[in-house]
């Protein structure tokens, strides 16, 4: 077979981009057509929407553990295809659900959903460590978070041709991803293969993509025990927390614009867009930004922590988004944080691959995600206790957090971790 001139892994980072938009185009569904669902069909409360997405991250916070296990385990060929095919078919029964199961039937489905969703990125990123080199990562990795917000996005494009304000025709919004899926599981299993193993991946290819990493001899699996030892691995779940950030956007920030402003679905749609294309930017040019800096001649640690810092400075004035009578203001002050946000995420999963071996990206990344969810969660439940009780206010309390949390998370990202030095096969420096 013949092979291809150096790119193949830009191929694979297509299959990457593509599972992400497929994942965050199930996962956001809720988010803009949830306010239409509370008021017109099933008459939630804040409380009761709270613990629909308490049921989510509580089982996406498991799911990153056992699936960033398994896809550590058996690898991500078959690792990403049981984690699309869970999500997908719990996806669609969100449309079996009736007004008579109330917010307990939604909870259910999105339990399963949560939990098989949870093995996009473990594995995603561990497919980004074994295809890129270290000075391409960020950028790479920008590239396919980029599909989450395009999922965000194409659910307001979609889903008004299907469904009305009034929430007629609800059902045909969950039931869209299904033949997406399908397709991408049939090119994933045709198309995947390591790169040492991958016949279309020249030497050249291969060369470079472990030009600046050690290649790893060991095929012995990474212990739990030896990557819960690691300050190296607390460092990176305490800066995901930040997670509980993103979520709040992406599932509350209908319910605040409504909430605030009036706007019923339609009227969502294009600041939803708007929201979500500004965060694609985002993704894309703080990885383009960190891999810059090293093609240019800086230090890995010093690139990463400068775009950090750069993404706390730019999501901080979304404090000021309650305070704003103008909802425009407000959108555009939630997508600046939001396209900060994604510039941090795409840096900040890139720091698993730069420190830890191989053998143990997805597990890290498992365990920093549950720790993010985990407090997403937590959030959740305050966040829908104090809406109920006190009213507005909770979204005032809320941006203020959402704003100053980044600079918490780069202080303890600075201080446990310092240059950043790689770990090796034994997890020492």
């Amino acid at each position: 077979m013949k092979k291809t001139s150096g790119k193949y892994r830009w191929k694979i980072l297509g299959l990457l981009f593509m599972a992400t938009v497929i994942n965050y185009l199930d996962r956001s569904i809720i988010g803009f057509l949830g306010p239409t669902l509370k008021n017109h069909v099933f008459y939630w409360t804040d409380q009761d929407y709270a613990n629909i997405q308490i049921t989510f991250k509580i089982a996406y916070a498991i799911g990153l553990i056992v699936m960033g296990a398994l896809v550590d385990k058996y690898g991500t060929k078959i690792g990403y295809i049981v984690a699309i095919v869970i999500w997908s078919i719990f996806g669609m029964s969100h449309s079996l659900v009736t007004v008579a199961m109330g917010w307990i039937g939604f909870a259910v489905a999105r339990f399963g959903l949560g939990f098989g969703e949870a093995g996009n990125f473990p594995a995603a990123i561990k497919t980004v460590a074994e295809w890129f080199p270290k000075k391409e990562r960020a950028y790479a990795t920008g590239l396919f978070n980029a599909g989450s917000n395009v999922g965000a996005i194409l659910a307001p494009l979609l889903i008004p041709f299907f469904v009305t304000n009034t929430g007629k025709n609800w059902q045909y919004a969950f039931l869209i991803t299904a033949v997406f899926s399908a397709a991408w599981v049939f090119l994933w299993w045709r198309n995947y293969q390591k790169p040492e193993l991958h016949p279309k991946v020249s030497a050249e290819e291969l060369a470079y993509i472990n030009s600046d990493s050690e290649i790893e001899s060991s095929v012995q699996k990474a212990s739990w025990l030896q990557i819960i030892k690691l300050k190296e691995t607390w460092a990176f779940a305490f800066a995901k927390t930040t997670d509980a950030v993103w979520l709040f956007y992406l599932f509350w920030g209908g319910f605040f614009l409504n909430r605030t402003f009036g706007l019923e679905l339609t009227g969502l749609a294009l600041p939803i867009i708007v929201i979500y294309v500004l965060a694609d930017v985002g993704s894309v040019a703080g990885g383009w930004f960190s891999s810059f800096l090293i093609k240019r001649g800086m230090v890995v640690y010093k690139a990463r922590k400068l775009t950090l810092l750069l993404c706390t400075i730019f999501i901080l004035p979304v404090i000021f988004a309650p305070q704003t009578k103008e909802p425009w203001i407000a959108v555009l002050l939630i997508a600046m944080a939001a396209a900060g946000h994604q510039a941090w995420s795409s840096n900040l999963f890139t720091l698993v691959p730069d420190i830890f071996p191989r053998k143990a990206t997805a597990s890290v990344v498992g365990i920093g995600g549950m720790v993010g969810y985990a407090t997403a969660a937590l959030s959740d439940f305050w966040l829908g206790k104090v809406l109920t009780e006190s009213g507005s206010i909770g979204y005032v309390y809320a941006f203020i957090i959402a704003g100053s949390l980044y600079f918490v998370a780069l202080l303890v990202l600075h201080l446990v971790l310092g240059k950043m030095k790689p770990l090796d096969e034994n997890f020492k420096h």
